[in-house]
C-alpha cells in the first residue's frame, strides 16, 4: 500500500519517532520480558480542534483495557499532521485497537471522546510479525472510512436552540438579519476579582477588541442551521452564525463544570452600507447564568441589553436541553453499533406493538397489545424486530405500555356506570399498582366496554417490564423500543400532563435496563422527542437511535418544536445529532415517495410505521423502494415472508454452519496429513 501520507524524508521520519516516547496517560506499566515495542503512526486528515490531541485504545493494559481514561496519548511529529507513539506490547498474542481523538480536562485529567474509530471489526496487531511498527490514517481501516462523534464521559452536553423565530428587537435592529455569538464564560472568581458581576463585567464579548473574551478552561462550542446546505455540528465563526427566518440554529456546547460555567449570548448585524472587508456592528447581549439551567430542558424568555447604551434592545425566546453523563463505567471503546447497519438488511419485518394495536381493531385481536404474549406471536410469525413503548411507572421501572393514561376500574364487575372508572396518568401508579389494581386501557374507559377477561393469563397482563421482555423472549429477534415522552404541542398544549419525571433521569432508568438485561440482542431506540433522541445518541455509545417522525400530514396536530413537523427538517436533525436514521410516516413517504431515496442518499437508515402498513401489497411496494424495515400489525395475516424466522436468527445459523463446515476441513486436513504420514 502506498504512504501517500509521509511528509518529507522517511529515513528523517523514523528517526523522529525513534527518539519520541509518549507516556501512557495516568498510569505506567512496567515493561513485562516477552513485551515488544510497538511504534504506532497516525495520518490525521483535516484540523484538529484547539485542546484536542490523538491517543490509542485497545485490548491490553498498556493501551487502557478500551477504558477511555487509560488511553495511549501519542504526540505530533513536528511540522506535520502524524502523531506517534512507541508502545510495550505483549508479543504472545493479537492485539485489538483503535484511534481516537480526545481532550484531557485540565483540573479533573479526564479524557473527553471527541471522535472515534467505530469500524465493527478494530484494527489488529498480529501475535508475530517482521514488521514492529503500523502505519495508518484516522478513520480508514481496509478502505473504508468510520468515525463518530464520542459520547459524554464525564463531561455535560447543554443545546440552546433558536427557532420559531425568537427574536423580538426594536429600534434600527427590527427585521435586520441577526448573527448569534453563544460564548461559555469562566465564572470561577480569581484572586483579582472576588466578585461575580466584576468577572462577567471583565468578560463581556467584543470581537472587535483585542482582548477578546475569558473562556473556561474546558469547553467546546459548535453550531448547526437546519436550514443549511450540510447539517453538520461546526464551530463557531468569529461573530456567529445567521439566523435567517424560519431557521432552526443549535448551539452544542460541551462543559466539565456546569455549575460554574454561565454563556453569553452576543447578537450582531451588519450595516447595509459595510463594505466587504468591515466586521458586523454588535448590538446586543445576554448572560445566561447556571442557575437557570437546573432543569434538565426548558425555555427561556431573556431581555437583549443594547451593547452601546447599555438599554433593553428587546426580547429573544431560548430553548434549552442539558444532557449529563450516563453510568461511564458501564461504557468503553470496544464496540459502537450506533451507527451500523449490515447492507442486507433490507425490508426488514418488525411487529408493531408486537402482534399489532388491539384496541382500535375492528375484526378483533385477540391478544392485547405491548404484552409477553402479543411480542410472542409476532416472533412466532417472523418477525425480525418487534416495536413496543417504553415509559416509566412512579416509582422509575421502565414498563411497556403506549397511552399516558390508564383508567382504574372502582369495582369489579364486567358491566360499568359512567362513574366506575377514574382516569389517572400512568406516571401516578408504581408498578404494584399497575399490576394489582383494576386497569383499563383508555379505549375501554372511554366506552365503558372492557374487550379483555385474561387476569388468569400471566404473560397476557398489561405493563410488563422492560427487562421481563428482555429476559423472556428470543435473543435473537431484535426491538426497535419507543420511548414515549409528552410532547408540546405548536397550540402550547401537551399530549398530556407532564411528568414531573426529570428527562435525564427518565432516559437513564431506561438505559440501565438495557445495558443490564440486553446482552447480544440487536437494540434500536426510537422517539418522536427530537431532544431524547439527542440524549440517547449522547449517554452512550453502544445502540443506535432513529428520530421518529410525523412528517408532511393533516393527521395529526403540528408539534411545537418544528424538527417533528417535516421528513426533511428530521433528516438534517438525524444527520447533526449522528443519528442512525429516520421512522417515518408511511402516509407521508408513500405521497412523496423520493424523500424516502433522499433520507438513504444522506446516509441514514429509514423505518416506516402507519396504518398504511397493513396491507401485504404495500408492504412489498415499501420494500421495492428500499425501505430498510416496514412496521405493522398482525405479523400472522400481513407478513411477505416465505420462511417464518427472523432475519438474525437465519444469520447466527448461517455462521454456525460456516464455523462447523470450517472445523470438518480442517478435521479432514488433519486426517489426511496422518494418514500420509503413515503412509511414508
Amino acid at each position: 500500500m502506498q504512504r501517500w501520507w509521509y511528509i518529507g524524508d522517511e529515513k528523517k521520519m523514523k528517526n523522529e519517532v525513534a527518539t519520541f516516547s509518549a507516556p501512557r496517560f495516568r498510569i505506567s506499566t512496567p515493561r513485562q520480558l516477552d513485551d515488544r515495542k510497538w511504534t504506532f503512526k497516525l495520518h490525521t486528515p483535516g484540523q484538529l480542534h484547539q485542546n484536542e490531541m490523538v491517543a490509542i485504545a485497545g485490548d491490553c493494559e498498556q493501551l487502557g483495557n478500551w477504558k477511555p481514561n487509560d488511553v495511549f496519548l501519542m504526540e505530533r511529529v513536528e511540522g506535520s499532521d502524524i502523531w506517534a507513539a512507541v508502545v510495550d506490547i505483549p508479543s504472545q498474542r493479537v492485539i485489538s485497537y483503535r484511534y481516537l481523538i480526545c481532550a484531557i480536562d485540565p483540573a479533573t485529567q479526564c479524557v473527553h471522546v471527541r471522535q472515534w474509530e467505530t469500524h465493527l471489526t478494530p484494527r489488529t496487531i498480529p501475535a508475530s510479525t517482521d514488521t514492529l511498527e503500523s502505519f495508518d490514517t484516522f478513520g480508514d481501516i481496509g478502505g473504508m472510512h468510520k468515525v463518530d462523534r464520542g459520547w459524554l464521559t464525564n463531561d455535560t452536553i447543554f443545546q440552546f436552540s433558536f427557532y420559531n423565530n425568537p427574536f423580538m428587537l426594536t429600534g434600527k435592529a427590527k427585521n435586520k438579519l441577526i448573527y448569534v455569538k453563544l460564548t461559555p464564560m469562566n465564572l470561577r472568581v480569581s484572586s483579582e476579582a472576588q466578585d461575580i458581576a466584576a468577572v462577567l463585567e471583565e468578560s463581556l464579548s467584543n470581537d472587535t477588541r483585542e482582548n477578546g473574551t475569558d473562556q473556561p478552561a474546558f469547553a467546546f462550542t459548535e453550531c448547526v442551521s437546519l436550514c443549511g446546505d450540510e447539517a453538520k455540528l461546526e464551530p463557531i465563526e468569529q461573530f456567529g452564525r445567521a439566523y435567517n427566518p424560519d431557521d432552526i440554529l443549535i448551539f452544542h456546547v460541551t462543559v466539565t463544570e456546569p455549575e460554574n460555567v454561565a454563556y453569553l449570548i452576543d447578537l450582531y448585524t451588519y450595516s447595509s452600507r459595510a463594505c466587504h472587508d468591515e466586521p458586523p456592528r454588535h448590538i446586543g447581549y445576554h448572560y445566561i447564568l447556571p442557575n437557570l439551567l437546573k432543569k434538565s430542558e426548558g425555555q427561556l424568555e431573556l431581555p437583549v441589553t443594547c451593547a452601546s447604551k447599555h438599554r433593553p434592545l428587546g426580547m429573544m425566546t431560548i430553548e434549552y436541553l442539558k444532557i449529563t453523563p450516563f453510568c461511564p463505567q458501564k461504557l468503553n471503546l470496544k464496540t459502537s453499533f450506533t451507527r451500523y447497519w449490515n447492507p442486507k438488511w433490507r425490508g426488514l419485518e418488525i411487529g408493531h406493538r408486537g402482534s399489532g394495536t388491539s384496541f382500535k381493531s375492528k375484526d378483533g385481536n385477540l391478544i392485547r397489545e405491548n404484552t409477553i404474549a402479543s411480542l410472542k406471536k409476532a416472533v412466532s410469525h417472523g418477525a425480525d424486530l418487534v416495536e413496543f413503548d417504553v415509559q416509566l411507572s412512579k416509582d422509575l421501572v421502565p414498563v411497556i405500555y403506549h397511552d399516558f393514561s390508564v383508567y382504574v376500574g372502582l369495582k369489579r364487575k364486567k358491566q360499568m356506570d359512567t362513574n366506575d372508572m377514574l382516569e389517572l396518568p400512568m406516571y401516578e401508579l408504581t408498578l404494584d399498582q399497575l399490576n394489582n389494581l383494576k386497569v383499563y386501557h383508555v379505549e375501554e374507559g372511554k366506552s365503558r366496554e372492557p374487550r379483555f377477561f385474561d387476569e388468569d393469563l400471566e404473560e397476557h397482563q398489561p405493563f410488563p417490564t422492560l427487562a421481563k421482555a428482555l429476559d423472556i423472549i428470543d435473543p435473537h429477534v431484535g426491538f426497535n423500543i419507543e420511548i414515549k415522552w409528552s410532547m408540546r404541542f405548536s397550540d402550547g398544549t401537551r399530549e398530556t400532563g407532564c411528568s414531573m419525571t426529570d428527562k435525564n433521569l427518565y432516559v437513564d432508568c431506561i438505559l440501565d435496563v438495557v445495558l443490564n438485561h440486553a446482552g447480544s440482542r440487536r437494540i434500536v431506540f426510537s422517539c418522536f422527542d427530537p431532544d431524547v433522541c439527542t440524549m440517547l445518541r449522547f449517554k452512550q455509545n453502544l445502540y443506535p437511535v432513529m428520530f421518529l417522525t410525523c412528517g408532511d400530514t393533516a393527521k395529526y396536530p403540528k408539534y411545537h418544536d418544528p424538527r417533528c413537523n417535516s421528513h426533511n427538517t428530521a433528516i438534517k436533525s438525524a444527520c447533526a445529532m449522528e443519528l442512525l436514521g429516520i421512522v417515518g410516516n408511511s402516509e407521508d413517504l408513500l405521497k412523496n415517495q423520493e424523500s424516502i431515496q433522499q433520507t438513504i442518499d444522506n446516509g441514514l437508515i429509514i423505518f416506516c410505521w402507519g396504518e398504511e402498513n397493513n396491507c401485504s401489497n404495500t408492504i412489498r411496494h415499501l420494500k421495492s423502494l428500499g425501505i430498510h424495515a416496514i412496521i405493522y400489525d398482525k405479523m400472522d395475516v400481513f407478513s411477505t415472508k416465505e420462511r417464518k424466522e427472523n432475519i438474525f436468527l437465519l444469520e447466527a445459523r448461517e455462521s454456525e454452519n460456516e464455523i462447523l463446515q470450517n472445523l470438518h476441513e480442517e478435521n479432514k486436513k488433519d486426517i489426511l496429513d496422518k494418514l500420509t504420514t503413515n503412509a511414508e
